[in-house]
């Protein structure tokens, strides 16, 4: 099983790697966008930035606005605990 499991891992690897540099050297490197200079560049990688940025601030809204409903839940519980 696992001499199988490493066989199809190479042999994926070999044929990504096989299809991957023509595909990369045709049409004389130029990609999918075309001719690309320094300013192109520069506002992807300002967009890429920013998305992450993004990313990092929703989750961290997403993430106090769970941890405030469970302290607050918490809170509940232990106020409707009555008895000895």
């Amino acid at each position: 099983m696992r001499a199988r499991t490493l066989l199809t891992a190479a042999a994926t690897l070999a044929l990504t790697l096989a299809f991957a540099a023509p595909a990369m050297a045709s049409h004389a490197g130029e990609g999918w966008a075309g001719e690309l200079n320094d300013k192109v560049i520069t506002f992807f990688c300002l967009g890429v930035l920013v998305f992450f940025v993004l990313v990092i601030v929703v989750g961290s809204s997403i993430q106090g606005r769970l941890e405030k409903r469970k302290d607050e839940k918490k809170a509940a519980a232990k106020l409707a605990r009555v008895g000895w």
